[in-house]
C-alpha cells in the first residue's frame, strides 16, 4: 500500500464566478515562520514538483493568508452523490466521503474554495492536498483499520477491529501555554492547526437546517418564558430581531417564519442575503431601516409571518428602533463574533467592501473600529434593554466579544467573565433549563442513498417514535418533524434533525437500523451537532446555565469522545474552540453509520444512552433541578447496569450563615 499525491501536476481550477471566497487573513509569519510553513505544505508534494508549486503556495500564503493548495481543488460543485457512487472497502469510508462532500458543495459552503463550510473559519480540512490525501484513504479503509485525522492531516491507517470507530478526528487541540486566538492564527498559517468549528470538521454538517431547528426551539422557549405565551400558541404578532445570514447558516428568518413571528434580520454581506433570498428564507429585502420597521408593524397587526432581510448594519437598525420607540419583543445576534477580528463581525458606518479590504491591508485600523463598534452594539442593547426588551446572547461569543474589547460592565460579577455577563445566553434562560437539561438536543440523520423517498420514511418513522402528550418539548419535536417537509429544510443532502432526548435518540436510531435491515431505505448515517448537552463544554453557549464553578472545566467533552470511541462509534472527533472561538470550548461529537446489522443495534443501545445521559448527569451534579429529576428517573428506569450519582443539597440560608458567623 503506498498512499500519496501523484507526481503529475494537476491542471489549475477555475474559479465560478459569484462563488464567496474568504477574505485574506493576512499574513503575519516571521522569515522563519513562512520557510517553516512552505516546507510544511511541501510535505504533501512529490519532490519534483516542488520547483513548480513553492512560488504558488508562497503566493497563496502571502496574498490569502493561507496555503489552501488550490491546484489541488477537483474543477466545479463538490456535490454529495450517493453512497454507492463512491469507491470503498467498507460502507464507513464511502459514508464519510458523502459527508465531506456536503459540506463542501457550494449549496452548504460558506466559502467553498476556502474548504470553510460556515462560522467564517470553520473548515473540514486546511487544504485541498488534505483533502486529496483523505480520500484516497477513505477508499481503502477497511473494517479492520482506523484513519487518524489530527486538524485536517491524516496521519494515517492504524490496524484496529471492526467495533473500533474508523476515523478519529482531532482539530486544533492547542497546549494551554498557546491555547489563543494570536498563537492559533500563526499555527493555522504555518499549516498546523485547523478550526474544525464543529460539524465542519467533524464531517457531520447537514447544512443550516440544524441552527433553524436550534433557533424555532430558542425563540418558542422564549416567548412562553418571557412573554407568556401559552403551550399550544406560537409567535403570530410578535417581533424578532437580530443579524447575521450567512456566517452561522442564516437560519433565523426561516426559524421565526416556522414559528409564527415576524423577523428582521440585518445583513452586511449582499451575496449572503441573496443566497438565502433564493433559497427562500427570507421573503422580503429592505435597505431602509424605516420601511423594515413599517412592513413587520403591518404584519405583526395581520399576526403573519413575515421574514425581512435588512441590508446594512445591526447597529442603525437598532439605533432608530431606540430613537422612534419601536418595541422589539425578543433581540438577538447571530454573527461569527468567534472571529470578532477575522472579518466575522463588520464594523458599523463602513462597507462590507471596505471590511474586506482593511481586514487585509490594515489589521490595527480594523481591530480599532471592531472595539468602537461593539462599544456602541452594548450602548444601543442596554438602552433598548432598560424599556423591558428582552436580549440573549445566541452562544456566538457576542458578549465575550465585548468583553474582550475593554467593556468590562458587561461582566456579571464586576470582575472577570467566570460568571457569565449581564445579558443571560440563550442557553443560560432557554435552552439550558427547558431542553439540555431533560436530555434534549439535536440529534441528525443523513440518507446516504440521496434518495428522497428514504428521507421521508425516517421522518415518518421518526414520528412514530415520539409521544407528544409527555412533555410539551415532545409537542414542539414532533410538530417540526411533522413539518419539516413542507417547511423545505432540505439544503445539500437528504438529511434531517429533530431534538431528542436520550431514550428518544436510542428508539429513532434502533427503528432507523431496522428500516435498513429490512431493505426499506438505504444505510442511514447518524450524528448531532455538538452544540448539545453532553459533547460541549463552553462557559459562554453549551454549558452557560452550570453554575458549581464547573463551567470552565472540559471534562465532560472529553469524556464524551472518550466514551463514544470505547463504544464503537463510526467516527469520533474533537474539537478546540466551537462556535465561540479558540480556547473558549472543547467539543466532541461522533457519527455512526447505520447498516441493518445486530452489531450497530448493539452500538446504538450503549452509545445512545452514554452519549446523552453523561451530559444530563453533569447538569445534574451541578444542581439543576430538571437534570436531577431526569437523572432520579433514569436510575429508577435503567437500574440493570446504571447508577448516576445524584446530589445533596445544601440549605442556601445554613451556608450563607455559616459564613457569615465563622
Amino acid at each position: 500500500m503506498d498512499i500519496r499525491l501523484d507526481n503529475r501536476l494537476p491542471e489549475y481550477p477555475s474559479f465560478v464566478e459569484g462563488i464567496r471566497r474568504a477574505p485574506d487573513r493576512g499574513f503575519r509569519l516571521s522569515a522563519a515562520q513562512t520557510t517553516t510553513a512552505l516546507k510544511n505544505a511541501l510535505r504533501y508534494i512529490p519532490v519534483e514538483l516542488h520547483e513548480i508549486l513553492a512560488p504558488e503556495f508562497l503566493t497563496e500564503l502571502k496574498t490569502r493568508g493561507r496555503i489552501y493548495g488550490y491546484r489541488f481543488r477537483p474543477q466545479g460543485d463538490i456535490f454529495p452523490k450517493p453512497i454507492g457512487q463512491y469507491k470503498g472497502n467498507c460502507i464507513e469510508g464511502k459514508a464519510f466521503q458523502v459527508m465531506i462532500d456536503n459540506n463542501l458543495c457550494f449549496d452548504i459552503a460558506l466559502y467553498p474554495y476556502e474548504l470553510v463550510t460556515y462560522g467564517e473559519t470553520g473548515q473540514v480540512c486546511q487544504n485541498w492536498m488534505q483533502y486529496q490525501l483523505i480520500k484516497k484513504y477513505l477508499e481503502v479503509l477497511t473494517r479492520n483499520q482506523t484513519l487518524v485525522i489530527e486538524s485536517g492531516h491524516p496521519l494515517g491507517l492504524f490496524k484496529s477491529k471492526p467495533d473500533a470507530p474508523r476515523v478519529i478526528i482531532t482539530n486544533s487541540m492547542m497546549v494551554g501555554m498557546f491555547d489563543n486566538q494570536a498563537d492559533w492564527e500563526i499555527a493555522a498559517q504555518m499549516g498546523v492547526a485547523n478550526y474544525g468549528q464543529m460539524t465542519a470538521g467533524g464531517w457531520m454538517y447537514i447544512g443550516p437546517q440544524g441552527i433553524v431547528h436550534g433557533t424555532f426551539n430558542t425563540l418558542l422557549n422564549a416567548g412562553r418564558k418571557k412573554l407568556g405565551i401559552p403551550q399550544d400558541k406560537n409567535l403570530a404578532g410578535y417581533l424578532f430581531v437580530s443579524s447575521g445570514l450567512g456566517g452561522m447558516s442564516g437560519a433565523q428568518p426561516k426559524a421565526a417564519d416556522i414559528a409564527g413571528a415576524v423577523s428582521i434580520v440585518a445583513e452586511v454581506d449582499y451575496s449572503r442575503i441573496e443566497t438565502r433570498f433564493k433559497q427562500g428564507w427570507v421573503h422580503h429585502i429592505i435597505s431602509n431601516a424605516e420601511k423594515a420597521f413599517d412592513m413587520a408593524k403591518e404584519a405583526q397587526k395581520n399576526k403573519k409571518p413575515c421574514s425581512i432581510a435588512y441590508h446594512g448594519n445591526i447597529i442603525d437598525l437598532l439605533e432608530y428602533a431606540e430613537k422612534n420607540q419601536i418595541h422589539i419583543d425578543l433581540l438577538s445576534d447571530q454573527t461569527s463574533c468567534h472571529a470578532v477580528y477575522e472579518g466575522g463581525y463588520c464594523p458599523v458606518d463602513i462597507s462590507f467592501e471596505e471590511r474586506t479590504r482593511l481586514l487585509k491591508e490594515d489589521r490595527q485600523t480594523f481591530h480599532k473600529l471592531v472595539n468602537d463598534s461593539l462599544k456602541r452594539h452594548f450602548e444601543v442593547i442596554r438602552q433598548l434593554v432598560a424599556k423591558d426588551i428582552y436580549f440573549f446572547d445566541y452562544g456566538n461569543s457576542f458578549m465575550k466579544a465585548i468583553y474582550d474589547s475593554g467593556i468590562k460592565e458587561i461582566s456579571k460579577n464586576g470582575i472577570d467573565e467566570k460568571d457569565g455577563f449581564i445579558w443571560p445566553s440563550y442557553v443560560e434562560d432557554i435552552m439550558g433549563p427547558e431542553l439540555f437539561d431533560y436530555g434534549y438536543g439535536p440529534f441528525r440523520w443523513v440518507c446516504l442513498s440521496g434518495k428522497h423517498e428514504d428521507l421521508i420514511k425516517t421522518d415518518h418513522a421518526a414520528m412514530e417514535c415520539i409521544d407528544p402528550t409527555r412533555r410539551g418539548q415532545d409537542k414542539d419535536n414532533y410538530e417540526w418533524i411533522r413539518e419539516a417537509e413542507k417547511n423545505q429544510l432540505v439544503v445539500g443532502t437528504q438529511a434531517r434533525i429533530l431534538y431528542q432526548d436520550a431514550l428518544g435518540r436510542m428508539n429513532i436510531a434502533l427503528r432507523f437500523n431496522k428500516l435498513v435491515r429490512d431493505g426499506e431505505v438505504g444505510p442511514i448515517m447518524l450524528g448531532r451537532d455538538h452544540h448539545d448537552v453532553s459533547g460541549t463544554d463552553s462557559p459562554f453557549r453549551e454549558t452557560a446555565n452550570i453554575k458549581d464553578g464547573s463551567n470552565v472545566m472540559a471534562d465532560m467533552a472529553v469524556q464524551c469522545f472518550a466514551g463514544n470511541a470505547a463504544r464503537g462509534m463510526s467516527l469520533v472527533a474533537l474539537h478546540n474552540g466551537g462556535g465561540v472561538g479558540i480556547s473558549k470550548a472543547i467539543n466532541g461529537g461522533f457519527g455512526l453509520v447505520c447498516d441493518g446489522s445486530e452489531r450497530i443495534d448493539e452500538i446504538i443501545r450503549s452509545s445512545m444512552l452514554w452519549d446523552v445521559m453523561g451530559g444530563v448527569a453533569r447538569r445534574s451534579w451541578a444542581r439543576n433541578e430538571h437534570a436531577i429529576e431526569t437523572c432520579e428517573s433514569f436510575n429508577e428506569t435503567h437500574n440493570d447496569g446504571y447508577h448516576i450519582t445524584i446530589p445533596y443539597i445544601a440549605d442556601d440560608e445554613l451556608v450563607k450563615n455559616i459564613i457569615e458567623n465563622n
